[in-house]
């Protein structure tokens, strides 16, 4: 709102103004230019004109400065035709539709009857860009919002801590030991990405570094079709259940359906009997009684579509 306030659109059009005046002094200079390419043009015509044919040397000099002269006119005629259409593109500001739009913007994204949607569009016109920057020493994430119009914002958040605290951070062997074979190696990378526990040189853990180190443990790989009904992950709960993962996590931690993790930030171990209790059946009522009648849509709103993503 700030962005577009009666103040900062007034700031906009005298900058405009003054762009306008720019392109229009640069115009007239290169039309002098022009009338002295011309008159040099002239010149050099007159004095080929007036030399005698038979000093054919001094001739052929003549009439390439006056060669010369005329390809500089024609260069000047072409930088001041693309200026003029360069300039002819932009669009004439409208003083007063840019005022109104000032006044009436609060009112339009507060109003009642406003959807996400649109909120959405009317965001899509006023940034250009976001920018975020991850600041290690306050843990805080640096937000830079670039205004279409020049004008910028910056926020700062503080960011989430995940993991383990430093000093409790457990060691990548023991991890593996516990989690290996338990879970595929791409989700034994990202719990340890997520603890924090990275290995000697620093870097990130893959799957293929999972890989390696389980093998040189000698802990077999994890086995797809091996005997696992009993327990799903959270993703797969929330799947039978049609409800979200946060969702799954909440029925979690009020203890309203049973889950483990081999270790803390691993991933959760749902027991299927346990979905078929009544607990569970209750608490996944009131979730989907607590949603909106036009849920679906507003599903869709709530999906923000990036332009260029």
């Amino acid at each position: 709102m700030e962005a577009v306030s009666e103040h900062a659109v007034e700031a906009a059009i005298r900058a405009a103004d003054q762009s306008a005046k720019v392109d229009q002094d640069v115009r007239h200079a290169m039309c002098r230019e022009l009338e002295e390419a011309n008159y040099e043009a002239s010149l050099a015509a007159r004095r080929y004109e007036a030399v005698d044919p038979t000093k054919r040397l001094v001739a052929r000099e003549l009439e390439n400065r006056w060669n010369a002269a005329l390809e500089q006119c024609a260069h000047l005629k072409e930088r001041i035709a693309q200026h003029e259409a360069a300039s002819a593109l932009r669009p004439k500001t409208d003083r007063a539709a840019l005022m109104s739009l000032a006044r009436d913007l609060p009112a339009t994204w507060n109003a009642p009857g406003v959807d996400a949607r649109t909120k959405q569009r009317i965001t899509h016109i006023l940034i250009r860009e976001v920018v975020i920057d991850l600041d290690d020493a306050t843990r805080e994430a640096a937000v830079t919002i670039h205004w279409n119009g020049g004008r910028h914002t910056e926020l700062r958040i503080s960011r989430v801590r995940c993991g383990y605290p430093e000093d409790r951070r457990p060691a990548p062997v023991e991890v593996i030991r516990k989690l290996g074979g338990q879970w595929p190696d791409r989700e034994v990378a990202v719990t340890m990405n997520r603890m924090r526990c990275k290995p000697s040189d620093g870097k990130a853990w893959t799957t293929v570094r999972v890989s390696d180190l389980r093998e040189r443990l000698g802990i077999a790989p994890f086995d797809p079709n091996a005997d696992r009904a009993s327990t799903i992950s959270a993703e797969e709960t929330a799947n039978r259940l049609g409800i979200s993962i946060g969702s799954v996590q909440k029925l979690i931690r009020e203890g309203a359906l049973p889950a483990a993790q081999l270790m803390p930030s691993a991933p959760w171990q749902v027991p299927v009997a346990a979905l078929e209790t009544e607990a569970v059946k209750t608490g996944v009522q009131e979730i989907i009684g607590r949603r909106p009648r036009n849920y679906r849509l507003l599903q869709d709103d709530r999906t923000l579509k990036l332009p260029g993503i």
